[in-house]
């Protein structure tokens, strides 16, 4: 795996995720596949971390599995001090409402409920009143003040993401998490979520992981963690675009080669 001095400056920092050996095998005998082949990585407080690889690398189950939104076969996992695998159902579910924030593809706002009511259903269903300072701090970020009576059918695609990291981020979660979050906007839109995702980190001290396809976007990152194969191979700090390109090409001229 490729080192920089530039990690050193992360050494005494806490660590709000850690996976360790993980592992995750789908079916038996012919049909047996190694999604991810002791998988060991920690996710650090108040950092960005891009996730990527070749299609079928592993990526997304690494991060749905650090999530608490898939389970896995051997190996742990850690959010903070908790171990996953020790929580039962009811357990991981209060775990994920209230330490763990999620940004989908797709938006997933409910089409009845305005901007805000969208942004704090988490806390509505889990009948938590929001932090107002904190909540006023996060939708000033997101520049969404003037919309916020608005239902998502009279939003914009970009508008619609940035009311979904808004509601990740509301709940002031320990860790979020966001599956290619820029996936269906255009590039103006992806690159203002993703310059809330960085400032998330940036000035309110979030904890930010993301999976993602797209080199622009992994630049938004302090870190990229590259996955082939279900390991991780390489790691890059202060990414550039074209250093994440370059990376890539490495990896799938590898992946070709093994295949």
């Amino acid at each position: 795996m490729t080192t920089t001095p530039l990690a050193d400056r992360h050494a005494t920092t806490t660590v709000a995720a850690r996976a360790t050996e993980l592992s995750k095998i789908y079916g038996q005998g012919e049909t047996r596949v190694v999604a991810l082949d002791q998988v060991s990585v920690d996710f650090r407080q108040a950092e960005f971390t891009a996730i990527m690889g070749p299609s079928g690398s592993g990526k997304s189950t690494l991060m749905h599995c650090v999530a608490g939104l898939d389970s896995f076969s051997s190996g742990s996992v850690r959010i903070g001090d908790t171990e996953l695998g020790s929580l039962k159902d009811k357990q991981l579910t209060k775990l994920r409402r209230d330490k763990i924030g999620f940004i989908f593809q797709a938006f997933n706002l409910l089409p009845t409920l305005t901007a805000l009511e969208n942004i704090t259903l988490p806390m509505d269903i889990a009948g938590r009143r929001p932090d107002k300072q904190w909540l006023d701090s996060v939708i000033s970020m997101i520049g969404l003040a003037d919309r916020l009576t608005h239902r998502p059918s009279q939003l914009s695609g970009g508008q619609q993401q940035r009311v979904a990291v808004a509601r990740a981020l509301a709940s002031r979660p320990d860790i979020i998490f966001g599956d290619e979050p820029t996936g269906n906007l255009d590039s103006r839109a992806g690159a203002e979520v993703l310059g809330f995702l960085r400032n998330s980190v940036r000035e309110l001290g979030q904890t930010v992981v993301m999976v993602t396809h797209d080199p622009v976007a992994a630049a938004y990152a302090d870190r990229v963690v590259f996955l082939a194969d279900g390991r991780i191979v390489d790691e890059l700090y202060d990414p550039t675009a074209d250093a994440v390109l370059d990376r890539m090409k490495r990896l799938d001229t590898r992946t070709v080669r093994t295949s």
